[in-house]
């Protein structure tokens, strides 16, 4: 049985299929907030300093700067957070740092209903509190949310994710003569595929959950391969995986050519 927690951060698409999605952990998600939180304070701090800059010249008195002091509280604290995750769609400075972005509960993308809700209980537990707030909240919660996501029924999904490493299949120098009269035309398919997913990942397995695989997938290989190679298991697999994607480009490649000559042929008459 899964747990609870489990069920609770799992997506289902509208077809009822789970996708797998990845919150941002929380002290990434504690670093987003922090970025975001001097972001508002430096804005209020300079709209601040030209208030002052605007007294000492003459041109506020001091009633008019405690209204435009309340202004910039609400620009730096409420408008500008909710600006920047309508404009980038769920993300800000902080979260473009840490790889996230703030998506609804089920996924989706936010509207103005949630950016405002978040907005308007971060003023409590984000800059009222210095943050102490959020990461009392953040820390209990299966998703790191804090209690504006929870609030607004939103989280912070993960967006960037490590690169795969790409796989390049070689042909073992070993092979290189056995290769110009080999036939592995027949080959199946599905057999094939296993080849692959088994050479893309053979480096994550063990050495003898590794060699165990290879002797497999190679016995199951040899039937259809003419002449088999006296080759260690994985070396067979690697060499045949090669050929045959060698073998099957140059047939599209001299299909594609036929059809170019047919269609110039054509177009001249």
């Amino acid at each position: 049985m899964s747990s609870p927690i489990a069920d609770e951060q799992e997506i289902l698409s509208g077809e009822a299929v789970a996708i797998d999605v990845q919150p941002v952990g929380f002290v990434l998600r504690a670093a987003g907030a922090a970025i975001d939180m001097v972001l508002g304070f430096v804005v209020f701090f300079a709209v601040e300093l030209l208030q002052i800059w605007l007294m000492s010249q003459g041109l506020l008195d001091g009633h008019l700067m405690t209204i435009l002091s309340v202004w910039a509280a609400v620009l730096s604290f409420l408008v500008l957070p909710i600006t920047l995750e309508m404009a980038t769609r769920g993300r800000s400075l902080g979260k473009l740092a840490v790889g996230g972005r703030i998506v609804r509960a089920d996924g989706g993308a936010i509207g103005f209903r949630h950016t405002f809700i978040r907005a308007l209980v971060g003023l409590l537990e984000i800059y009222m509190t210095l943050g102490g707030g959020a990461v009392i909240t953040g820390a209990v919660t299966a998703r790191s949310q804090r209690l504006g996501d929870l609030v607004a029924g939103t989280y912070s999904q993960r967006v960037r994710t490590p690169r795969l490493p790409v796989h390049v299949p070689y042909l073992p120098p070993s092979l290189h003569t056995w290769s110009s009269v080999a036939d592995v035309a027949r080959l199946p398919d599905r057999l094939a595929r296993r080849i692959s997913q088994f050479l893309a990942g053979a480096e994550q397995l063990s050495p003898a959950a590794r060699a165990r695989v290879a002797a497999e997938l190679a016995s199951e290989t040899a039937p259809f391969v003419s002449p088999l190679p006296q080759v260690a298991p994985e070396e067979l697999l690697r060499g045949v995986t090669v050929l045959r994607r060698t073998r099957e480009q140059q047939a599209l490649q001299h299909a594609d050519e036929r059809a170019e000559r047919l269609t110039g042929r054509r177009i001249r008459v």
